[in-house]
């Protein structure tokens, strides 16, 4: 486990925003079941990635790396070359592929760790008993499973997480007839739904969207092998536009303003709070700003959740995040977790069952932190140690290899003065 110190400094200069995680996923899984080669561009290899990479390799893709470019040669016909696939710590991989896995009929277990091994599956469960699907345990990780998806209808809760909807969404267009998903809550995390539908039609799978409630998905279609870039991650980008209105300026670039990612509503977020934030095409840019809070809803941003209360914790007046409770069920207890890290640094924040309430302050104080092995506590309280009077330590700072390797290295070019030291990595 590594641990940083930061000594406080102000940000500028601009950084060229990493590839999306949530599109890198989507798009090595679909051309992982295309007829052919595509070409996929703009991929950096987190630990996440690589674990779906290796999923993917395991149920018979074949994937090369040319510098940040993959060349991935699909299987629509899966074969396993393993029966154990690695999650590590990726929920995005271990949902995604588990519905994918059931296309072979071969027994295949998943694994994990961390506190991956106790995340929901429950909505898998309840198919798995539907469809008489062997699985040996529900009490998490490992999980073994032999069977193969039917086609037909599938009830699915919208407020767990969307990944279990969009594991269905990739698999259910290979079976042997048409189907149809039921969302039986109210659907949140609409945007990451968006971003799985975008990449199946890229790959000429066609799904048809009744207002989120119904999908309507016909049988037997085949994914088109296609070349493919990946648009930079706006959930990211939200750590250095944040560094942007407390620092200096800061511009982020390789970004797609119209994209389809939910967490690309970070721009319009800090507006409302009254931050200095300019479009230019692929750049966007944060200027030092002073800001106010207001109430955010969180349901369909869970993942800048993090880096928004550390803006509201240095912002005038009263932030209120509402409707996060699933970030409790995240690579960390995203809530006590912040609210944790942030005390300690002398914030005025208080957590509640599904949020968080925020009385800004002009400073902080800094003092010794934990990252709760969690990518994106991290890169926040790294992000806060802008605006602290004294240094701040980040224990468990390696964390951010999960989604972001570079990003201290990013944070040092921009101007931060970091020292950084190894206890031994521990999981």
């Amino acid at each position: 486990m590594s641990s940083i110190q930061i000594i406080p400094s102000k940000l500028k200069g601009h950084v060229k925003i990493p590839p999306s995680k949530s599109l890198c996923h989507r798009a090595i899984i679909a051309a992982g079941l295309s007829d052919g080669v595509s070409n996929i561009e703009n991929i950096i290899l987190s630990d996440d990635i690589i674990a779906t990479c290796s999923g993917m390799e395991a149920l018979g893709a074949k994937i090369e790396k040319e510098d940040n470019r993959f060349i991935i040669k699909g299987s629509k016909e899966l074969r396993p070359k393993r029966r154990e696939i690695d999650c590590i710590e990726s929920g995005s991989t271990l949902r995604f592929l588990i519905p994918i896995a059931l296309l072979t009929g071969e027994k295949i277990t998943f694994d994990g760790r961390g506190r991956l091994k106790s995340r929901p599956l429950t909505p898998y469960y309840k198919i798995f008993k539907n469809q008489n699907i062997y699985y040996s345990s529900e009490e998490g990780l490992p999980l073994t499973l032999q069977g193969r998806l039917k086609p037909g209808n599938y009830e699915i809760e919208g407020n767990i997480s969307s990944q279990f909807i969009t594991g269905l969404l990739f698999t259910l267009p290979l079976l042997d007839g048409d189907s149809k998903i039921i969302i039986t809550t109210e659907l949140e995390s609409k945007g990451y739904v968006d971003l799985t539908l975008d990449i199946l039609n890229s790959f000429s799978i066609k799904i048809e969207n009744n207002n989120y409630k119904e999908f309507f998905i016909n049988g037997n279609q085949k994914y088109k092998a296609i070349n493919y870039y990946v648009e930079g991650d706006f959930s990211q980008a939200a750590f250095w536009l944040t560094a942007g209105i407390l620092g200096e300026e800061v511009e982020c670039t390789n970004l797609n303003i119209n994209s389809l990612q939910g967490d690309k509503v970070i721009v319009d977020i800090i507006r409302e709070m009254g931050g200095n934030v300019a479009i230019d095409g692929n750049i966007i840019t944060a200027k030092t700003s002073k800001t106010k809070g207001i109430v955010i809803d969180a349901s369909q941003i869970p993942d800048i959740v993090p880096i928004l209360a550390v803006l509201g914790a240095l912002s005038s007046g009263t932030t209120r995040i509402i409707n996060a409770g699933r970030l409790r069920i995240k690579e960390s207890d995203r809530l006590k977790a912040i609210t944790t890290e942030l005390s300690k640094l002398g914030a005025d924040i208080k957590e509640q069952s599904d949020g968080l309430t925020i009385h800004g302050k002009e400073k902080l104080k800094g003092g010794t932190v934990s990252s709760w092995n969690d990518h994106r506590i991290a890169m926040a309280l790294a992000i806060a140690s802008i605006k602290c009077t004294e240094p701040v330590i980040i224990t468990g700072s390696d964390a951010v290899k999960k989604s972001y390797p570079e990003f201290f290295k990013d944070f040092s070019m921009l101007g931060g003065i970091t020292n950084e030291w190894s206890l031994g990595r521990e999981y």
